[in-house]
């Protein structure tokens, strides 16, 4: 029949093995033998050895934070430093620094701002007064007073300028905050409910974790003082990468083989990381220089007086110790480079073929045999000079069809002998009709301006910015110059975000002195981890922290010199030891807003003054938006309030993160806050475009044709600009299809309907760059070798003690002079002294000499209008004079003129 029907299923392959073999895959293998056990022995080791590695990393983190607040308030630390900052005018800093020094030192006379060793507290401290200070202090004490209340402040405890200075603080990073509340009523109730009120009215401006205490009388600072002295200190992130010293001494020394040149000498503690001998250090404001040595003093204020300098072993008691000397090594040592050296050299050529050298041959045979019209009388020398006129050449006012700009970087069919434009007529229009002159780009810095003249100028600016805001980027296109040669360095884009732009194609002269990391975020690694090395590093080549030190400075130019000297009598100087690689020029880019408080427009490409971390730079930056999805950015011409913008600017190098404040200078007085932000990026080829737009308006429409006209003035330049794509304010996109006419009309086609009232657009792009910087730090801009205008004043006198008023009729002349500057600081005394019997008075007016009250007699009298000549003064006004100087200048000036 059919055979079997049973039904045969496949056999298993597994049928001749084990059951315990076919589990074998499962046991682990430890070494090259199969176990038939796990080994649970082997699990609790691995749970050991996790339990270990938990508790080690928990003993590191606990030792690091020991060594921290050993390094903070140990006896080898350096002092802390208490900033004293009033957040309203009704506030007397002074009186409680006054109190501050007493209670920690014992004694009544002394310098305030000198560092106090405590026994009391087991504590060195110095105390500062706001605006110095700011940068380094390990805590910020704001005072409020409760007079502010009576004052009238509308924000209670604060007035305008604290709201300023805590927006100013926080830009740079706060370190520990503490509130101390002054003038408070005697009744316990009435301190708590004031106290409640200063938390609820400052709380939302401080951190979570500051704390406010009453400091009127000795027990309340004591109370004070004793928990600051257990306080845990946090330090902006930004400071803990490089070693820095606040200046406790500051001298000279001339170096007789190098004639204007001396070693600067500064002497201080030592802060955040070891310093070593081979590095730069930056003196705020006034530039970096090479470590000609260092001297590891003894401490002039030793916490433990057994194992401090005792000025009895020594002959002079003036004299510190020098304990150790640190000499540089020269194979190790930081180069000081600042600017790499262009070469003129260095621009790519490629040598001619055998083909080109041929051609050129046959044209100067060609050259030779053609037969000149000369004068008779001319030699073969001075025939070759006689240029003749080409009969092939294109007649004057003719283009070809094909000319046009470049669009896209793409090439077209125009060449250099269709255009009527000379290589030296091209040079001479880049250079000589750019949008943005010197002129245009910086107001007038003329110490003599009235001050309608200023007025004048910042109305400009205004009119400018809000002309800009209505009408951005539009530009008029000038009826006396071709717009093909005013608008001969910009391009046309096809699109902004995907058209590709050559980051190094024709770069300015400047990029040949500044310099560029092929991997900025791998350099700064390296760094980082070198300088980390420092502090794990033999104690020959550098110090420790808290060691109290002298830094010899070598090759300081002696006024320079000077002026640093003059300026740590007023206040304490900052010296920070530098990274790799920070002294070298580049292109920093950061992120900024306008600061709140600075009504006055702020122009693209004007002088600022950029600080940055503890470095001060003099720049003129540019400002671009910042571009997410695009490698090009646009260039703004103002920073407009509420926006965040990009300032590009050429400076020193530094590794982020770093804090920026940008101050203006308002002619000569007292530099305001203009913006605020944080370092982004080191990048020298970031692309900033600037645009500009030329717009036309409709003659005739019909559909989608129209006849535009107003965008040029002549047929040549809307053939030239033909290949750009134009767009209108409605949303339509178009081309040009001929000119119409000898007065600039042409004829264009759009994808849509035209309407009558619509503007047609042209956007042109050009690559924009910041200005290199006339003098790079502030220092070096202030001239005071040479003496300032003299000036008549008239003065009214009116001195309440003497009961006397003397107004001087005759104006008296001033010698403005150097020598003076202490004099206006502080107290009269020296003031008096230097004008006490001198013919004639001299006094010197400088703004940044004065403080308080006298700042805004100052800022009245630069604004006077000039009403008399100048006339010699009363030989016997000057004998009156020196009598009233005696009880107080300053104090009673009344009014001052300035001629």
């Amino acid at each position: 029949m059919g055979g079997s029907r049973v039904q045969v299923n496949k056999a298993h392959k597994s049928r001749f093995t084990s059951k315990s073999s076919r589990q074998a895959h499962r046991i682990p293998l430890i070494g090259n033998s199969r176990i038939a056990k796990s080994n649970k022995n082997a699990m609790k080791g691995a749970r050991a050895i996790r339990i270990q590695r938990t508790k080690m990393l928990r003993d590191q983190k606990r030792a690091t934070l020991l060594k921290d607040k050993r390094a903070l308030s140990g006896p080898s630390s350096s002092p802390r430093i208490i900033v004293l900052c009033g957040l309203s005018s009704a506030v007397n800093l002074d009186m409680l620094a006054k109190e501050l020094f007493i209670l920690l030192s014992g004694e009544e006379s002394g310098a305030i701002s000198a560092t106090v060793a405590s026994q009391t507290y087991k504590l060195r401290t110095t105390v500062l007064i706001a605006p110095y200070g700011d940068l380094v202090a390990d805590l910020i004490a704001f005072v409020v007073s409760v007079n502010s209340l009576n004052d009238g402040c509308e924000t209670g405890f604060i007035d305008t300028f604290g709201i300023q200075c805590l927006s100013v603080f926080r830009a740079i990073g706060l370190p520990s905050t503490t509130v101390l509340i002054r003038d408070l009523p005697a009744g316990m109730r009435e301190k708590q409910n004031v106290k409640k009120n200063a938390i609820s009215c400052l709380g939302s401006e401080l951190p979570e974790d500051c704390r406010f205490y009453p400091a009127d009388t000795k027990e309340e600072l004591h109370k004070f003082m004793w928990l600051f002295k257990d306080q845990h200190l946090s330090a902006p992130h930004w400071r803990s990468h490089r070693p820095y010293l606040v200046s406790q001494e500051v001298g000279l020394e001339l170096d007789n083989n190098k004639p204007g040149k001396c070693t600067l000498l500064v002497s201080g503690y030592v802060r955040a990381h070891n310093l070593s001998v081979n590095q730069l250090v930056h003196v705020s404001g006034a530039g970096d220089f090479q470590l000609d040595k260092i001297d590891v003093l003894k401490d002039p204020v030793p916490l433990n007086e057994k194992k401090g300098f005792n000025s009895m072993d020594s002959d002079n008691p003036n004299c510190i110790q020098v304990v150790a000397t640190l000499k540089p090594d020269a194979l190790k040592q930081e180069p000081l480079v600042v600017e790499n050296i262009p070469d003129p050299l260095a621009g790519e050529q490629t040598w001619p073929t055998e083909a080109d050298m041929e051609e050129a041959n046959a044209n100067n045979k060609k050259r030779k045999l053609q037969r000149k019209k000369l004068p008779r009388g001319t030699s073969d020398y001075q025939a070759a000079w006689i240029v003749e006129d080409s009969d092939d050449d294109v007649a004057d006012g003719s283009v070809e069809e094909g000319d046009g700009m470049v669009l896209d970087g793409h090439k077209n069919n125009f060449t250099r002998e269709e255009s009527n434009q000379s290589e030296s007529e091209s040079v001479y229009n880049m250079e000589n009709f750019d949008e943005e002159t010197e002129a245009d780009t910086d107001m007038a810095d003329d110490a003599n301006l009235t001050r309608e003249q200023i007025e004048a100028e910042i109305k400009k600016l205004k009119d400018a910015s809000g002309l800009d805001q209505e009408f951005p980027d539009e530009v008029d296109t000038p009826l006396d110059i071709p717009a093909k040669k005013r608008f001969a360095k910009y391009r046309g884009l096809k699109s902004f975000r995907t058209s590709s732009w050559d980051p190094q194609e024709s770069l300015p002269q400047e990029y040949a002195r500044i310099f560029n990391f092929d991997n900025f975020t791998k350099t700064q690694n390296h760094v980082l981890a070198k300088a980390l090395k420092i502090d794990q590093g033999d104690e020959d080549s550098s110090v420790q922290v808290g060691s109290y030190v002298r830094l010899h400075l070598k090759d300081v130019a002696v006024d320079l010199a000077s002026k640093i000297y003059n300026l740590s009598q007023r206040f304490p100087m900052v010296a920070c030891g530098l990274l790799q690689h920070e002294s070298k020029m580049s292109v920093l880019h950061f992120s900024i807003k306008k600061h709140d408080s600075y009504d006055a427009p702020v122009k693209s490409k004007e002088n600022f003054t950029f600080h940055v971390g503890f470095r001060q730079f003099v720049a003129r930056p540019v400002f671009s938006s910042d571009n997410i999805n695009s490698d090009k950015h646009k260039m703004e011409r103002f920073l407009l309030p509420g926006s965040f913008l990009i300032a590009s600017i050429y400076a020193p190098i530094s590794f982020p993160p770093m804090p920026l404040v940008v101050l203006k200078n308002k002619h000569g007085d007292v530099p305001a806050v203009a913006a605020v932000g944080s370092l982004r990026s080191v990048d020298p080829y970031r692309i900033i475009l600037k645009k500009i737009i030329l717009t036309g308006y409709p003659l005739r429409v019909s559909k989608k044709k129209a006849t535009v006209r107003y965008m040029f003035h002549n047929p040549e330049d809307v053939r030239w600009f033909k290949p750009v794509e134009l767009y209108t304010k409605c949303g339509r996109r178009g081309l040009i299809k001929d000119s119409v006419g000898t007065h600039g009309a042409m004829k264009c086609v759009f994808n849509g309907v035209i309407q009558q009232h619509d503007t047609v657009c042209m956007s042109l792009y050009k690559r924009a760059y910041p200005k290199w910087p006339e003098q790079l730090f502030p220092l070096h801009c202030i001239n005071t070798n040479k003496n300032i205008e003299r000036k008549i004043i008239e003065i009214n006198l009116i001195f309440a003690q003497q009961k006397l008023f003397l107004k001087v009729l005759n104006p008296i002349k001033f010698s403005l002079s150097l020598s003076t500057t202490e004099a206006l600081h502080g107290s009269s005394r020296r003031l008096i002294e230097d004008l006490k019997w001198k013919k004639p008075v001299s006094i010197l007016l400088l703004t940044e000499a004065l403080h308080g009250p006298g700042r805004r007699w100052i800022e009245d009298l630069k604004w006077k209008k000039p009403l008399i000549n100048k006339m010699k003064a009363n030989k016997r006004l000057y004998h009156k004079m020196s009598i009233l100087l005696l009880s107080g200048f300053l104090n009673n000036l009344s009014n001052i003129i300035v001629i």
